[in-house]
């Protein structure tokens, strides 16, 4: 029995690592320059071929895998790193700063993400007919896990797609993309997901809080009322707040303004006061300040830098 069981472990492996060879190989081929695309809808491919030290994003809520390198996420003051042999899920919108490791010309980083919405994981769980297991009291928006053979083959069927007919796409994507989910929620990270959807626990009404100062990034802030929308006190919802997303409400908002300030001033060309004013600064040197703080260097300084990196 238990040579058996060795040589289906062995094939098993086997399998795994063709998946992984399979990833890297429709990956590169199907991205040959440093950058991102999305060959399907919701399906992002990712390659970088030169370090470029630490990248200031917001994620999105997504499933995340590496066909080849690594990465480290830092989400407020938690640190992630993940490489092929996990995956990464983001359940909320967080800001947060990441770094891609391990990276060369000759054997570049190559990643894809799979986006996720409250939509899809509530249809996924209706028409799974999944039960819930009891709610887990504290739980992060973010987590990193192993990724086993089952899951990797559905992520692998759907970057097949990539270089499928369009009739295949339209039938069979749905399909695999629900699989995925479905071997999401009964997995390591299933109750993670299952509050993506709204599904009871703190994290769901976090995550409409997080929505919120999302929408409402450049109005005052207002703990009081977001407290009482999410049935806490205000101390607990500090607290489930910071242990969702790694911040307090505050710092969350703030890294939102700044980051979009930086988007105004690059993508709109919009001067560091007309930013700071559209994102809900009253003060130019207070925004300055923390700015300076975020990213490294002053708002000028820091937007000719990025410019000069993409000429």
């Amino acid at each position: 029995m238990q040579q058996i069981a060795d040589r289906q472990a062995e094939r098993r492996a086997r399998e795994a690592q063709s998946h992984r060879e399979e990833l890297v190989e429709r990956i590169a081929r199907a991205i040959r320059q440093d950058g991102e695309i999305e060959p399907l809808p919701g399906l992002h491919f990712f390659r970088l071929s030169a370090t470029r030290g630490l990248v200031h994003s917001v994620s999105r809520p997504a499933f995340c895998i590496i066909a080849q390198g690594s990465k480290e996420l830092f989400l407020g003051d938690r640190h992630y790193r993940y490489d092929p042999y996990h995956y990464l899920l983001v359940t909320v919108d967080l800001p947060g700063v990441s770094r891609v490791l391990e990276v060369s010309p000759t054997r570049p980083y190559l990643s894809l993400r799979i986006d996720l919405s409250p939509a899809l994981v509530g249809a996924v769980m209706a028409e799974s007919g999944y039960t819930a297991p009891p709610s887990v009291a504290r739980v992060g928006a973010v987590d990193v896990s192993l990724l086993d053979g089952e899951l990797l083959d559905a992520v692998v069927r759907l970057v097949r797609l990539t270089e499928a007919p369009a009739a295949d796409v339209q039938a069979l994507k749905p399909l695999i993309v629900r699989e995925i989910v479905y071997r999401l929620l009964v997995g390591d990270q299933g109750a993670r997901l299952r509050h993506l959807a709204g599904v009871g626990g703190s994290i769901s009404h976090i995550a409409r809080a997080v929505e919120c100062i999302r929408r409402n990034f450049h109005q005052p802030l207002r703990i009081e009322q977001l407290a009482r929308e999410a049935g806490m006190s205000v101390s607990g919802f500090h607290h489930y707040f910071k242990a969702v997303t790694g911040m307090t409400p505050l710092q969350f908002q703030k890294q939102l303004r700044l980051h979009e300030a930086r988007r105004l001033m690059i993508g709109e060309n919009l001067p560091a006061i007309d930013a700071a004013y559209r994102v809900g600064y009253q003060d130019a040197s207070h925004f300055n300040r923390e700015y300076k703080r975020l990213f490294g260097a002053p708002p000028l300084r820091d937007v000719q830098r990025l410019r000069d990196a993409m000429a």
